[in-house]
């Protein structure tokens, strides 16, 4: 125990406080970080290079051969957009399960519309673009 203005101050319980505080903070970021590798090694060389210059990236679903976006996120992130990049419509569909990082959601969103599109859509919710969505475009 030391001395510390007029008080005493236990460091290392207080050592041990800030040492939990910091592996909880780093293990978020851990999380988020291996999320995003994954992700990386299944995207394909032109969706890596669209994720590495726009954090999104386009795949075509596998029945209807309609364009996608995915936007970094967890939800409300997928975006049906036409020949010029320009969002139709918005999809909401995420997996199953607890607490996901953005890297995992958007590597599943990848994989279901890709192989199973239309059992993707069956369950997502849909909406019309809002006006505070960018448009990004087509970068070929």
């Amino acid at each position: 125990m030391f001395l510390f203005r007029g008080g005493r101050v236990d460091l290392h319980s207080r050592a041990r406080s800030w040492r939990e505080w910091l592996r909880g903070f780093f293990a978020e970021k851990d999380r988020e970080a291996r999320g995003l590798k994954l992700l990386r090694e299944w995207l394909s060389a032109e969706q890596l290079a669209q994720f590495n210059v726009e954090g999104s990236f386009e795949v075509i679903g596998n029945h209807s051969e309609k364009r996608y976006r995915i936007l970094h996120g967890t939800s409300m992130n997928v975006h049906e957009i036409d020949a010029a990049g320009r969002p139709l419509l918005c999809w909401c569909f995420v997996p199953n399960g607890g607490y996901l990082v953005a890297g995992d959601v958007m590597l599943a969103q990848k994989i279901a519309l890709e192989t199973d599109e239309l059992a993707a859509l069956a369950v997502a919710n849909k909406f019309p673009p809002g006006n505070n969505q960018p448009h990004i475009p087509v970068r070929r």
